[in-house]
């Protein structure tokens, strides 16, 4: 078996994790079979020179020029602060248009997206970012269809990932696609960590902040009211009423400002106030879900799947702070 180049692209500001989670996995990936190496791994930037990160571990690097006449099997693109700079270098750019086009597979890691995308190869496809750089995403790239929650995306030979460490399970996915299932479950038992992850990444990301547009401040009253009153069934006219609005005219014009409709709205407020109880309390779930107004833990369970693709008692496990 021929081992397979993985190029990665890296530029200033680069989040360290970013690159050495697939890199580590890239390179101690072996074939089951015959054990040998499943890949050959090379980090390059336009320059070659040393590359800074955000932490105190700079990166050599070999000039992205030295590959462009070598065959290239995967291309990851790095994420990191350092991609909103990266994106608007024209050199940049070029570079990695011409050693994306001879690649059989192109990749980012996190906010890489936004490299990505700029250098067209996202056009037209599914892509993911890191939840807190999805909208920007969207806004710069509206050909983009950015989704918020999966880990990672594969739209035929393109592959996005999330935040930061869903670089690991787009590597393992990857090798998986590569090498077989058995080689991706070794490497992720080497490694302690899980194959497949449960949820996506909107579980990790505040759902207010996630969803909600409303950067004129002009329902901020309303949500706090709605926060206050979860007891309450908050129906779309009682919401009208305290903004003053018949119940038409707000829901037209709450869903035009906010991109979710009002009972929608309230739905995701439940859920962001759910979340903050099973992080910091040890109140039964049915309590939690009475308390924030879904009346019994199944509606609450639904809520969570639907909005979190987790469930509450398996959101706990992962997120709850130690108490006494």
């Amino acid at each position: 078996m021929t081992t397979k180049r993985v190029l990665f692209v890296v530029y200033p500001n680069i989040v360290l994790l970013d690159l050495v989670g697939p890199l580590q996995i890239f390179t101690h990936a072996k074939d089951s079979q015959t054990g040998t190496a499943g890949y050959t791994t090379s980090i390059a930037s336009l320059a070659g020179t040393v590359i800074a990160t955000n932490t105190v571990v700079p990166i050599p690097t070999a000039p992205i020029s030295d590959f462009l006449n070598q065959k290239i099997h995967t291309l990851v693109i790095v994420g990191g602060d350092g991609a909103y700079d990266a994106m608007q270098s024209r050199a940049l750019i070029e570079a990695i248009k011409k050693i994306g086009s001879q690649a059989e597979r192109v990749c980012s890691v996190c906010s890489g997206a936004l490299v990505l995308a700029a250098a067209g190869f996202l056009d037209g496809r599914r892509a993911v970012t890191h939840w807190e750089d999805c909208k920007r995403l969207a806004e710069y790239f509206p050909e983009v269809s950015v989704e918020e929650n999966p880990i990672y995306i594969k739209d035929e030979n393109v592959w996005t990932s999330a935040g930061i460490t869903a670089g690991m399970d787009m590597a393992l996915a990857i090798v998986a696609e590569d090498l077989g299932r058995s080689t991706a479950l070794k490497m992720a038992r080497s490694l302690v960590t899980h194959m497949v992850r449960s949820g996506g990444q909107s579980q990790f990301s505040p759902a207010l902040d996630q969803q909600f547009l409303d950067a004129t401040g002009r329902f901020d009253a309303l949500h706090s009211w709605i926060k206050e009153n979860l007891h309450l069934e908050l129906k779309v006219d009682e919401l009208a009423a305290k903004v003053n609005m018949s119940a038409r005219n707000f829901s037209r014009q709450y869903t035009a400002q906010m991109r979710i409709p009002p009972a929608k709205a309230v739905e995701v407020i439940r859920t962001e106030v759910a979340r903050n109880l099973l992080e910091t309390t040890n109140l039964s779930v049915k309590k939690i879900a009475t308390r924030c107004g879904f009346r019994d833990d199944e509606r609450l369970r639904r809520a969570f799947l639907r909005q979190l693709k987790t469930s509450p008692t398996e959101y706990r496990q992962r997120f709850q702070i130690g108490l006494e």
